[in-house]
């Protein structure tokens, strides 16, 4: 081979990669788009309005997912892995590990209340949908252990604490939120985070 065809590869190699950068960057768009409309429409809001808010056409969303249950499973994915890198980004930004966590379990009740009609989805019986929950808990359990062990290990709160009882626990003060306007579980939830802190 020679250098040219070297230096061609390595320029088509560097000209390919801001490609993959973009079309990140595009699916990202599409399904912060896609949990938008989820929020307020629910997730049989129709394709166009997602379209609409990310600002393309309805093809580059059938693009990116051939189908409804495609794009519900990469937005569930695409909020769990945000609230996941949240946990070690407060960690590192709060003014205390108490309050990494008592942010952290504000976000992850805003994952669990804005789930517009996704519990009835994932019930159906779309083999796709059969792995969120334990996909759900692998990434988001060990963050919140994380957080709680921290925040023990600094004295703040008390060391008992099991994060997949906590989540469990926030999860079922969350549970009809979406079905009736007038209670919002972020008091009760706020209560129980005070809970934990370790007597002066």
């Amino acid at each position: 081979m020679s250098d040219t065809d070297g230096r061609d590869s390595e320029e088509a190699g560097r000209a390919g990669r801001p490609k993959r950068t973009d079309a990140r960057r595009n699916e990202k768009a599409l399904l912060d788009a896609a949990a938008t409309v989820f929020v307020t429409s629910g997730v049989d809001a129709p394709v166009r309005d997602i379209a609409a808010e990310a600002g393309v056409g309805v093809g580059t969303i059938y693009r990116h997912f051939p189908t409804r249950a495609d794009l519900i499973i990469a937005v569930y994915r695409h909020q769990v892995e945000a609230c996941a890198e949240a946990g070690p980004a407060l960690l590192e930004s709060s003014a205390t590990p108490y309050a990494a966590l008592r942010e952290w379990i504000g976000l992850f009740v805003d994952f669990l209340v804005t789930k517009h009609g996704l519990a009835g989805v994932l019930q159906s019986d779309n083999a796709g949908f059969e792995t969120l929950h334990a996909y759900f808990l692998d990434r988001l359990v060990p963050v919140c252990s994380q957080l709680l062990a921290t925040a023990a290990a600094a004295g703040e709160i008390r060391p008992d604490v099991e994060a997949y009882a906590l989540m469990r626990g926030v999860g079922n003060l969350c549970i009809g939120a979406d079905s009736d306007p007038r209670y919002d579980a972020r008091p009760l939830v706020d209560l129980l985070i005070t809970g934990l802190r370790q007597p002066r």
